[in-house]
């Protein structure tokens, strides 16, 4: 009974020593609507916008970005190199999974939804109101598209 009660405390006090170090060494970032600034999305289709709140796209490391699409909007089918953590916070999105753009196979996704996709799933967006989705990623965020004449950066 003393090893138990011995080796819960070390625990405790393990975990809080960790978290003293982390409130030393580590920082915090507050964003506010007011700081965001959107900008064009290159490898998007043109309409889209993003505004990266953490982290660089094109560097390894933890990535928070918001994207926002305009109405009457398509993403053809593309995949990404990692996981994709994708919220929405307004409006609605409809995603479907696949190679093929095919709106009648997708599901509708309102504020507060999340979807959680693994690295290479082919998937496609499309929206008929404005809508905005934050996405969790470790980057770099690469888009690669099924149909290689889709990318608007081959343009």
């Amino acid at each position: 009974m003393k090893t138990t009660l011995h080796a819960a405390s070390s625990l405790i006090v393990s975990a809080c020593l960790a978290g003293t170090v982390w409130a030393q060494q580590g920082s915090h970032t507050i964003v506010t609507p007011n700081d965001i600034k959107w900008v064009d999305v290159a490898s998007l289709p043109p309409g889209a916008k993003i505004a990266v709140l953490e982290g660089k796209m094109n560097e390894a490391g933890p990535i928070t970005a918001r994207l926002k699409f305009p109405a009457n909007y398509k993403v053809p089918p593309h995949t990404h190199a990692g996981v994709e953590r994708v919220t929405v916070l307004s409006g609605t999105m409809n995603f479907g999974m696949g190679d093929k753009f095919d709106p009648k196979q997708t599901k509708s996704l309102g504020p507060g939804s999340l979807l959680i996709m693994p690295p290479g799933m082919s998937h496609f967006v499309w929206t008929k109101e404005e809508a905005i989705a934050q996405i969790h990623v470790v980057g770099p965020w690469t888009v690669t598209y099924v149909n290689p004449a889709d990318d608007p950066r081959k343009k």
